[in-house]
């Protein structure tokens, strides 16, 4: 009896509780950003917020069906479902249809699919499957290549469609790689590329690569548990300075116009005050808007559908990428505070959950869920507040539309599942 008490009830409900509420705050911020004069029916298909409610039902059946699968049924067609996942990419580009300049999705009546989110979770499957592999060691060569091949080729494949944001989130996999036996020195070498890029496109290449000569000198004479050759330095002298003058090349001839704005509007690199004028009204008016919507919530927010600049519809994209505007205006510090504090327990609740998984393709499955979440989070958020460049990347479970709302509670259930299966194994 107290065994087949634990199959019924052993989700984690912490979990669960915290996803329905993020749906339902979700649900009433797209009904605030989308409506258009009195709201007569919540089932107004013509409106967002009656679609999202279609969306919010289908994602609760999903959540059914996924967990009445048996949890083993993951780990053995990680790679079947891996393949079926490549392959909707890959049909994009004979079947798709084009929208806003990104041919991403399917149109299916009137309706439309994005396989890209639903390859998110195909991803990290195939990810946990290849790492739980017996014969993989992710400290050789090898075996790191083909673990990167795998969040490659999804990537590659979504950034063909002109969808940059979306592939930015499969730089999130390597926060899996570095809890499985990564060795420290690619993240460190990550975060430095990252320093370098910022410092060559904000005062230069020669200021770019004097920063890497002083960090060289440094660990040269100062460091003695890096110990580092006269050769090794100028090699990485030569590297440094090869990659600040590559990021400058790509900056002026492989990044679109809009891109090359909204990176130089976010390091302010323009400094003519008519052109700067020009770049803020075609590339930021989205995010000054938003800005000034959040601002406007001051402490406790306007109120439910009292933002002024939320319905008069100021904020373009607002019940997509720019949803958290209307969280800071209608709901103020307060609200916004909560809708974070609410993210940040989820994220950190699926790493603990992580932590106690028996099966380490249940382990490295949920680091992957967790680090998705984290940099959809962290991406949309600060794209809102300005902290970051403007990146078209949707807040989980807030943000509208049902090829993301479906695919995220299809990722984290299915974790869920396999957490619950580890209180099973007797």
């Amino acid at each position: 009896m107290i065994r087949e008490n634990q199959r019924r009830f052993g989700f984690d409900w912490a979990t669960i509780i915290v996803y329905l509420l993020l749906i339902a705050f979700g649900y009433v911020n797209i009904m605030s950003a989308s409506h258009s004069g009195e709201i007569t029916s919540y089932f107004d298909m013509s409106q967002s917020y009656g679609k999202q409610l279609v969306f919010i039902s289908l994602s609760l059946v999903l959540i059914i069906l996924t967990l009445s699968v048996d949890a083993k049924f993951y780990e053995r067609f990680a790679s079947l479902i891996y393949i079926g996942a490549m392959v909707s990419l890959v049909g994009l580009f004979i079947f798709g249809k084009d929208i806003n300049g990104a041919r991403s999705w399917y149109a299916v009546g009137s309706m439309t699919i994005q396989p890209s989110e639903f390859a998110k979770f195909a991803t990290a499957l195939a990810v946990a499957k290849y790492i739980s592999d017996i014969q993989t060691n992710l400290k050789t060569l090898k075996d790191q290549l083909k673990a990167v091949a795998i969040i490659l080729l999804p990537a590659f494949l979504i950034l063909l469609q002109n969808d940059a944001g979306s592939t930015l989130v499969y730089a999130s996999f390597f926060f899996v790689f570095y809890r499985e036996g990564l060795q420290q020195v690619y993240m460190l070498i990550a975060f430095s590329a990252i320093i370098l890029a910022v410092l060559s496109l904000k005062f230069g290449i020669l200021i770019a690569v004097l920063a890497a000569l002083i960090v060289v000198l440094g660990l040269y004479f100062f460091n003695r548990k890096i110990k580092i050759s006269v050769l090794q330095s100028i090699a990485v002298l030569i590297v440094c300075s090869v990659f600040a003058v590559g990021v400058k090349l790509f900056y002026n001839n492989i990044l679109k116009p809009h891109q090359q704005n909204r990176i130089s509007l976010w390091l302010r690199l323009e400094k003519d005050p008519v052109k700067l004028e020009r770049m803020k009204k075609a590339e930021a008016y989205n995010l000054i808007q938003s800005e000034e919507a959040i601002a406007a919530g001051r402490f406790s927010g306007k109120g439910f559908m009292e933002g002024t600049r939320t319905t008069g519809k100021f904020v373009p994209e607002q019940d997509t990428d720019y949803i958290f505007s209307t969280v800071g205006e209608e709901w103020g510090f307060l609200g916004a505070s909560i809708t974070v504090i609410l993210f940040v327990f989820l994220i950190i609740r699926i790493l603990i959950m992580a932590e106690r998984q028996k099966s380490q393709f249940s382990r490295v499955y949920g680091y992957g869920v967790a680090s998705i979440f984290f940099v959809h989070f962290t991406i949309n958020i600060g794209m809102v507040m300005g902290l970051i460049p403007t990146v078209g990347i949707p807040l989980p479970f807030f943000s509208y539309g049902g090829s993301g709302l479906m695919s995220f509670t299809i990722l984290l259930f299915i974790f869920i599942k396999l957490d619950s299966n580890r209180i099973n194994e007797w």
